[in-house]
């Protein structure tokens, strides 16, 4: 899953290398302004719009507006950049609930430093939510929130061919309650509990979905064993 950024167009080497200069270029350093702006705003609790981030960053609509053509563009770049290392996480592991162990340790952290930004993307889903169901939302491009469903499928990729692809689903889709900012808000915010704390119980949660799953895993193949035949 990659960060989002800016690519080079498609075509001969030279146009390729043009655009890889204006990365470096000014068009760069203006990009980088308003994800630094916004990011700010959004670590303050706000979930601004394109415009209010132009306004704060001293740019003009219509340029901040060729970088990020709707609020859910530019809220979806300060979320990647907020997830940083999380996005490119990797494991070596061949341990299913180690694998997942690692991956919590490398988020949980992260998601607490950007826990503001995180919930400004959070408050922007429920806001859109509550307008597509009043059916004032419109033509606005809807917010999409979704990296913790491959990061999970990566972490538990070798219980893939042990699990039923109905359990493994399931498995992922069990983690994905207990990884990312809704954790926090039902451990720290509504239990009152520590980082410490947090991580501890999130950790607990995690290990328990995956034993719980190999265990169910094994009970099954074992009751889907021939009985012998006694002599």
């Amino acid at each position: 899953m990659n960060v989002s950024r800016q690519q080079p167009l498609a075509g001969d080497d030279a146009d390729q290398q043009g655009n890889r200069v204006a990365e470096r270029g000014p068009r760069a350093r203006t990009r980088r302004l308003m994800l630094e702006t916004a990011t700010r705003l959004m670590q303050a609790g706000a979930t601004p719009s394109v415009s209010e981030v132009a306004e704060a960053a001293e740019v003009s609509r219509a340029t901040a507006y060729r970088y990020f053509p709707s609020q859910a563009a530019l809220v979806q770049a300060v979320v990647d950049e907020g997830l940083g290392p999380i996005l490119t996480w990797k494991s070596t592991s061949t341990d299913p609930e180690r694998r997942v162990a690692e991956l919590f340790d490398t988020a949980m952290p992260r998601i607490e430093a950007f826990e503001a930004t995180f919930k400004a993307a959070l408050k922007l889903t429920l806001d859109q939510w509550a307008r597509r169901q009043a059916g004032t939302l419109g033509g606005e491009p809807a917010f999409t929130r979704g990296h913790r469903i491959e990061l999970l499928k990566d972490a538990i990729a070798p219980l893939k061919g042990q699990l039923p692809p109905r359990d493994f689903k399931r498995l992922a889709q069990a983690l994905s309650l207990i990884f990312g900012v809704e954790v926090l808000v039902v451990l720290k915010d509504i239990w009152g509990l520590d980082s410490r704390e947090t991580r501890s119980v999130a950790q607990w949660a995690a290990g328990a979905l995956v034993r719980a799953a190999v265990a169910e895993s094994i009970v099954a193949t074992e009751v889907a064993k021939p009985a012998k035949v006694a002599k």
